[in-house]
């Protein structure tokens, strides 16, 4: 008889280990780390308690992601109350400023808009190219990764020489890309390709409806 018939044999038969009861305290295996043969039920204890120290572990890593969600969510809300608060574009630029700098401690934070609607003298609404704007119309999520982009990364100013990873983000109205929001960071894997993209596109979508009052 081969051991996959003895398996599957058990398996139909669950009431087997009832009918021999005697036979469990037998049976001698040997131990999963080596070293002496142990019963079969002392083994069973053992790999119950392995999967309890795994979901236990699997158990924390959810809790601490949890956590860092929460902390995420409560920086986008307080995000939310200032750029709601703003009486005007150049109100509302410092607060998207300022909380993406102190609050979610970006160090270097970049915004273009190249609507025809815009106008003034401040330094985001100052457009961009064409290679810039398609770059930005052709995102379909936020990208993150090494800043290669050349007039992107040049938006940063005197900060650009510096500048190692980035996270550009689409700003849209009604799926038209009408601007850009770009983090930085000299850090070259503060913003990677696998990172997640989720509450980047939430703020590039507030920061979009937020422009969009005074645009």
């Amino acid at each position: 008889m081969r051991p996959d018939d003895i398996a599957r044999y058990l398996q139909e038969n669950p009431v087997f280990f009832e009918q021999y009861a005697d036979l469990l305290s037998q049976i001698y295996i040997p131990h999963p780390h080596g070293g002496r043969a142990i019963p079969l039920s002392e083994r069973q204890v053992l790999t119950l308690r392995e999967r309890v120290r795994a979901l236990e572990t699997r158990l924390g890593e959810l809790l601490e992601l949890g956590e860092e969600n929460d902390a995420i969510g409560e920086k986008m809300h307080r995000l939310c109350l200032a750029l709601l608060a703003a009486p005007d574009l150049r109100s509302l630029l410092a607060a998207l400023d300022y909380n993406l700098r102190e609050d979610f401690a970006v160090p270097h934070v970049a915004l273009r808009v190249w609507r025809e609607a815009a106008a003034g003298d401040l330094a985001a609404l100052g457009g961009a190219s064409e290679d810039a704007r398609r770059h930005a119309s052709e995102l379909t999520q936020p990208y993150c990764g090494p800043a290669a982009h050349p007039e992107v990364v040049a938006w940063f100013g005197e900060a650009a020489a510096h500048v190692r990873s980035v996270a550009s983000i689409p700003l849209r109205d009604k799926g038209e890309c009408f601007g850009m929001l770009v983090l930085g960071s000299e850090d070259v894997s503060r913003f990677y390709p696998e990172m997640g993209t989720v509450y980047l596109k939430r703020l590039g979508e507030l920061a979009s409806a937020s422009l969009l009052r005074f645009l």
